[in-house]
């Protein structure tokens, strides 16, 4: 039987509940809005009107839109450790946080003139964002949004230079890559006071972006001044950068270049990388073990974003113009394109569900996201939404290099 203080202490505990409950964000908890955990969220960038869609990845559907973020034309977007806050990189240089189930910007700063991403530590207390204008990468609190660090990038000369391809690395370290001087660098924040710079130079022309693989050994980056890629290997004792793909387009003439590539964006499967040629209508294939070419894959276009479904199984491309209104998906046994998709004009990018099940698709010209299904690519959902580009899903807080 249940004496009286076990009863009171119950009756208190059913009181202190619905108080809390009382105080909760009504759409949240409306039955006609069940509660929704951090996990179930993602967001997808309005770029032409600064704003923020937080939408649900299980029952495809806008949750609510943040307005007030100012030029999202190339924004990126990181989550914290909980997947309750995204990290919003803005073009303008504003970087601004959202609590995702208050629905709101809980943090502001303008911290640079030009900016085009940025990452998250691996503990989840610093926010590093990579900076055009005036050149370098800028470290932040994660809590607060207070300035910890400001590390100017620029050559052995002194001349400023882009940052492109910052990715966090296990311990309190980010790596990134400097466009105009051709060196990659590690950025050490265990001390935010004193950052200790590891420095990789000539390592080729013009990297252009990178990206960590999923077990975060290798940091590859892109060249664009050159046919190849940069290539280094994080578990060395003494890592190095080495050039790999050397030459990739020879003995052919260049096509012109209508959007960059993209590398941030897990592209590995298995054994295999792959990577879209710079300027021309295939996605190499690599060995992750040696790190050399073992094949290429014709595709419609000039791939920008060629991304790898959680499980391996295919690999999904999206294209610069005039193909820009289409996605092919490759099968990575077959290693050949099993279909092509038209989801709407000016397809920006990607993303699966965590799980893999699904991928959402921006499509800016036609003011939508689709939500196809990944096994019979039937089309689940469309949601409209003003000029959508990045899709990004609080299952990258707990993933290296995204």
């Amino acid at each position: 039987m249940i004496n009286r203080r076990q009863w009171l202490q119950s009756a208190a505990g059913s009181a202190a509940l619905a108080g809390l409950a009382g105080c909760a964000t009504p759409s949240l908890l409306s039955p006609a809005t069940p509660s929704t955990g951090t996990g179930d969220l993602g967001v997808v960038v309005e770029r032409a009107d600064g704003k923020l869609a937080i939408v649900n990845t299980s029952r495809p559907r806008v949750l609510a839109e943040v307005a007030g973020l100012g030029d999202l034309s190339h924004a990126s977007v990181v989550f914290s450790r909980d997947g309750a806050s995204a990290f919003v990189f803005g073009r303008d240089g504003a970087l601004s946080r959202v609590d995702l189930l208050q629905q709101r910007i809980t943090g502001r700063v303008l911290q640079a003139g030009n900016s085009i991403g940025g990452a998250i530590s691996q503990d989840g207390r610093l926010v590093a964002a990579q900076n055009y204008q005036p050149g370098g990468i800028k470290v932040f609190d994660a809590h607060t949004l207070a300035l910890v660090a400001d590390i100017p990038a620029a050559d052995a000369d002194g001349k400023p230079s882009r940052v492109v391809g910052l990715a966090d690395l296990p311990g309190h370290r980010f790596i990134y890559s400097l466009f105009d001087a051709g060196e990659i660098w590690i950025a050490d924040l265990a001390d935010p006071k004193s950052p200790q710079l590891t420095k990789f130079r000539d390592v080729g022309k013009q990297p252009y972006d990178a990206l960590v693989t999923p077990d975060g050994r290798h940091y590859i980056a892109g060249l664009f001044g050159e046919d190849g890629l940069a290539l280094i290997d994080l578990w060395e004792a003494q890592p190095r950068a080495r050039r790999i793909l050397a030459g990739y387009g020879r003995g052919e003439a260049p096509l012109p270049v209508f959007k960059m590539p993209h590398l941030r964006g897990w592209a590995v499967a298995g054994r295999r990388a792959y990577l879209p040629a710079i300027g021309r209508h295939e996605v190499l294939v690599v060995d992750t073990e040696s790190w050399t070419e073992v094949g290429r894959i014709p595709v419609a276009g000039q791939p920008v974003f060629v991304m790898a479904r959680p499980d391996g199984r295919q690999v999904w491309v999206n294209f610069a113009v005039p193909d820009y209104h289409r996605v092919q998906v490759i099968d990575t046994p077959t290693q050949r394109v099993v279909r092509t998709l038209e989801p709407g004009a000016a397809v920006l990018h990607l993303e699966f569900t965590p799980r893999g099940e699904a991928v959402w698709i921006s499509s800016r010209d036609a003011n939508r996201v689709s939500v196809v299904a990944t096994d019979s690519f039937e089309t689940l959902a469309q949601l409209p939404l003003a000029s959508p580009s990045g899709i990004f899903f609080t299952s990258r807080a707990g993933r290296v290099g995204l």
